[in-house]
């Protein structure tokens, strides 16, 4: 039986309410989050996705409606937030601006101190953080978090949400600004988090090639509302659907849609790069297609 670690039920949310400057930001969402998930949030800008995981630990408070986190709601008189946010950790864009220590030890080691752990523990705690990002304990404990790559500061500043071990991770445009190197490092290091943690994860992104290379499941958000749900080769076939909502489909994919409107016996589901080699080397074999 799948759990779910989150479940968002008629929720809607309003900025400025009463005001001129009222506007609504989400309009009457459901969603629920299975566990170990992988899953991508994506939408234009001003779709509703940052409002929307700002929800999931109590960053913000449901105009109407309500977020349960492992069947409890979130927003009960008796409910502590802080435990909310230790199960679904938030990491935010540019999450390396809010390293502040002196050491990466000393960074990472930050929540888990505050949520009254022993000496042992925050000690085991940050090195299994800095082993799911790809980090070594010993290499890096000691420096300074400013002294280290961009890609490198954004993995240490992701591994002090891991130190706390939630459930949930939502990462909110984790490889903007990095350069390639660094963003292709970082995207491979979130793939293997995921394969080595029970950890469900909610990444959004603007980069449809990001969520095709990661996630298994797609949310599309427009105009505050979930209009498509579903596995990525799914929603990623609803190419009318992703122009209306003024997105697209990953550009190897629209290589494929256009050999396809050619006249070429390919498949139009390919999502990486690695698959559209396959296909056309089937393709130039003269080999026929898998129906």
């Amino acid at each position: 039986m799948v759990t779910v670690p989150i479940k968002v039920e008629n929720l809607s949310y309003t900025y400025n309410p009463g005001t001129p400057l009222a506007r609504t930001a989400l309009d009457d969402v459901n969603l629920e989050i299975g566990d170990g998930e992988f899953i991508g949030l994506i939408g234009a800008t001003g779709s509703g996705k940052s409002t929307l995981i700002q929800h999931f630990n109590g960053l913000l408070k449901p105009t109407r409606g309500r977020v349960l986190v492992d069947g409890v709601d979130i927003w009960q008189k008796d409910v502590r937030l802080k435990d909310i946010r230790t199960k679904v950790g938030l990491v935010f864009q540019y999450p390396e601006h809010q390293l502040f220590e002196e050491t990466v030890f000393a960074d990472i080691a930050f929540g888990p101190r505050n949520m009254g752990l022993g000496d042992d523990e925050i000690n085991a705690r940050v090195r299994r953080a800095l082993e799911l990002v790809g980090l070594d304990f010993e290499a890096v404990k000691g420096r300074s978090p400013f002294e280290l790559s961009g890609g490198e500061m954004r993995r240490v500043a992701i591994a002090g949400v891991l130190a706390m071990e939630p459930s949930v991770l939502v990462l909110d445009e984790p490889v903007s600004g990095l350069d390639p190197r660094g963003r292709d490092e970082l995207l491979e290091e979130l793939a293997r988090l995921h394969r080595r943690s029970e950890c469900t994860v909610i990444l959004v992104s603007h980069s449809m090639e990001d969520v095709a290379r990661l996630a298994k499941r797609l949310v599309v958000m427009h105009k505050g509302k979930v209009v498509a749900d579903g596995p990525v080769r799914e929603v990623f076939r609803m190419t009318d659907l992703l122009k209306e909502v003024g997105l697209g489909v990953p550009q190897v994919t629209e290589v494929m849609h256009e050999l396809a409107r050619r006249g070429k016996d390919v498949r139009t589901d390919v999502l990486t790069v690695e698959e559209a080699k396959a296909e056309l080397l089937r393709l130039l074999r003269g080999e026929g297609r898998v129906r």
